[in-house]
């Protein structure tokens, strides 16, 4: 079968030839659909971010995948079943206590692999195995948008979290911000205004006009703004403080300067992985912030099964326009390197090995 991977220090991903995996005891065989392509790959490509398998010299790509069961294999699953795979493994040591409590998302570094980022093979093949339990039934009518409920359900975590660090009082936010306007921050903006009723929404970039993503904040109903006129610590100046706001950049200082953008009693929630990056804060004026005001930072990565769940149903609530001009480009193998570009008109594209 042909799988899409990388070689250390290659820079770019190769088609490689692999044999069909055989389904062990408790797997099932998947036919994969599509597989989506996000900043984690190329992070993965550049040698930023991830590893290969122990023992290998290549890691197959993707994580954002749906697929169809080809042969359940004695378990609970039928053949025929659209199904997205979650993304962390327990290592190869065996399982833990966060698998078998079903939080593999809190596992910390070296108590898991993620599947085509480290450690693991990922799901940009013809064919896949997985255990039944980390298979999500999606219904068949989203099999061509599946490989968005990965995504999706990276902020269901992150909204869940920050809802979780509220609880201890009646917090009923109205406004909310969004840094970054890629794939990832396009779909929490759509959650914000169509599935968690929040009243008034932002979205941050950097991009002039026209602009596809621009084009889509502003028809969901959300305000643009642009960092380089609007620094983030006036936002509640020009605009208003944000009860929430959601971090999808990477950039550093992003994450201090979510604190003064923050209303009180306001959370962020911090996404992006920045690299090394030094620069002056006032660390006793933020202290104060958290301190007077009640404020809250999280931070949170990956998922789990029951965000997977919740994923599917989000994904089934996004308007059909939306989710048209989000996916940008969805290429077949031989036009796989298409996936992988990026330049001002490309939002979210995909891979397509199969059809249902």
């Amino acid at each position: 079968m042909k799988t899409i991977a990388v070689e250390p220090g290659a820079g770019e991903p190769v088609v490689l030839e692999k044999p069909i995996p055989e389904p062990a005891a408790g797997e099932a065989l998947v036919r994969i659909l599509r597989v989506g392509v996000d900043g984690t790959d190329h992070e993965v490509i550049g040698g930023g971010h991830g590893g290969v398998p122990d023992g290998e010299d290549h890691l197959v790509l993707g994580h954002e995948a749906v697929g169809v069961v080809e042969d359940a294999n004695g378990t609970d699953l039928e053949e025929g079943t659209i199904v997205v795979p979650t993304v962390r493994r327990p290592p190869a040591g065996g399982s833990n206590g966060y698998f078998e409590r079903g939080e593999p998302d809190m596992a910390p570094d070296g108590e898991y692999v993620e599947r085509g980022i480290v450690g693991d093979h990922g799901f940009m093949a013809e064919y896949i195995t997985s255990p039944a339990a980390y298979l999500v039934p999606i219904p068949e009518e989203l099999a061509s948008l599946g490989f968005l409920v990965e995504p999706i359900s990276i902020s269901e975590k992150a909204i869940e979290h920050a809802d979780a660090s509220r609880s201890a009082f009646d917090w009923n936010p109205e406004s909310a911000l969004v840094l970054g306007n890629g794939s990832l921050g396009l779909l929490t903006l759509a959650m914000f205004e169509h599935t968690l009723g929040y009243e008034r929404t932002y979205c941050l970039g950097r991009r002039d006009r026209p602009d596809p993503t621009i084009d889509i904040i502003e028809n969901l109903g959300a305000t643009y703004v642009d960092s380089r006129r609007t620094p983030i610590p006036e936002i509640p100046e020009v605009h208003e403080a944000m009860d929430f706001v959601y971090e999808a950049t990477g950039v550093a200082p992003h994450a201090f300067e979510t604190i003064e953008a923050l209303a009180p009693n306001g959370v962020g929630a911090l996404l992006g992985v920045p690299g090394s990056w030094e620069f002056e804060i006032d660390g006793g004026d933020l202290h104060r912030e958290f301190v007077l005001h009640n404020k809250a930072l999280v931070g949170s990565v990956n998922s789990h099964r029951g965000h997977f769940e919740s994923a599917v149903d989000t994904l089934a609530a996004l308007p059909v326009w939306f989710l048209d001009e989000l996916v940008t480009g969805v290429y077949d193998l031989e036009d796989f390197e298409a996936a992988f570009e990026d330049d001002d008109t490309t939002i979210k594209t995909a891979v397509e090995f199969s059809r249902i």
